[in-house]
């Protein structure tokens, strides 16, 4: 079994063993079980899980998902410069073996990293009292071919590879930079899915263009998008065929009070069910007018932050929630099944960047 970087860098290790030194715990018995069994609590007592049991990285392990891209072993992927630590590809396959990922889903995870911390609002997000959980959207045909579920229960359990991939960004968070909760975390109450929401777009049921090729990327290729959120929150409307009652229902969410924290503005996107977004592309919209629509409508009387101990922003006119049209996220993923839909709200005043990353695959 392979430690992995507890502390990337020169700082030290939680458990007092060096990045990448081989360990074993001691097991008096030849049964295989007992002997994965002692492994796993092995793990627990060094604090290299996220609370849940972990898969015991090999050597082995590591090379395969080495051998799945070009980039180098000690190629550092990351840093927190005041914490002193840093994180290389070879720590991140360690930690994506011990989420449960197999070898080949190792692009796909170094993508993800990629993308959420090319976010602005990754600097300092992981020691934040929001506690923001990285939402991670695969487009591409590497949904098809790692099986990651864009239909019915994209933010639930049930698939290895969304489970696994966005639980490999959290341990490298944890095991790299050593930011646990109560130690250096700061999450005042954290999110139940901090590092569970990971999930491939419905393209094929999709009337617009993927995210990635709105982020730069041309649509077939394989690509990731991520952002930081601070929760979701679902709206159910299967009463109307009218696409206009549809978005007041997200303007009115998306507007919420509780949602603002002060400043210029709130944040909001959408994860549109199937039948809400086929109901507003059948009904002439596209993407960037239901970003219009819900932009010009997502407003509040300033009556109403005033009595809500939130009007210091507050003008004399309706005051927009969000920041711009451009800046609200539209994705579709689920089962065409039922009208429902889920607003996510982007952590911090940073919109998303905007810009999908690719999945590097190793030349042949």
């Amino acid at each position: 079994m392979t430690a992995p970087a507890t502390a990337g860098g020169s700082g030290p290790s939680r458990a007092g063993v060096s990045p990448g030194r081989t360990v074993s715990p001691r097991v008096n018995t030849d049964d295989p079980v007992e002997q994965a069994k002692a492994a796993i609590e092995y793990c627990f007592e060094q604090g290299w899980t996220d609370g849940l049991p972990v898969v015991p990285a090999t050597r082995a392990d590591i090379e395969a998902c080495l051998a799945t891209t070009d980039h180098p072993a000690d190629e550092i992927i990351g840093s927190q410069p005041h914490l002193d630590r840093s994180v290389t590809v070879a720590q991140a396959a360690a930690n994506a073996i011990m989420a449960g990922c197999k070898p080949e889903y190792f692009p796909v995870v170094l993508a993800a990293w990629r993308a959420v911390t090319q976010e602005r609002s990754s600097r300092g997000a992981w020691q934040s009292t929001s506690g923001p959980a990285p939402l991670i959207v695969v487009n591409g045909p590497v949904r098809a071919r790692l099986g990651i579920n864009y239909a019915g229960g994209v933010f639930g359990p049930g698939f290895r590879a969304n489970a696994t991939i966005a639980r490999a960004i959290g341990l490298i968070v944890r095991n790299g930079y050593g930011v646990r909760p109560q130690e250096l975390e700061q999450a005042t109450q954290g999110l139940p899915g901090r590092w569970s929401v990971c999930f491939g777009e419905n393209e094929e049921m999709s009337p617009w263009e993927p995210l990635s090729a709105v982020g730069g990327v041309a649509a077939g290729t394989d690509a990731v998008s991520a952002m930081l959120i601070r929760t979701v929150e679902y709206v159910d409307n299967r009463s109307t065929d009218s696409a206009e009652a549809v978005l007041h229902d997200f303007a009115d969410t998306l507007a919420r009070m509780g949602a603002y924290v002060g400043g210029p503005h709130s944040s909001g996107g959408l994860v549109l069910g199937p039948e809400h977004a086929q109901l507003l592309g059948n009904a002439g919209y596209s993407r960037a007018d239901v970003q219009d629509w819900l932009f010009s409508r997502a407003v509040r009387d300033p009556a109403d932050m005033v009595a809500a101990g939130k009007g210091e922003h507050a003008g004399d006119g309706p005051f927009r929630m969000l920041p711009s049209a451009a800046a609200i996220p539209i994705i579709v993923a689920g089962a065409a099944n039922a009208a429902m839909s889920m607003v996510f709200r982007p952590f911090g005043w940073a919109a998303w960047a905007g810009r999908s990353v690719p999945v590097e695959w190793k030349e042949q």
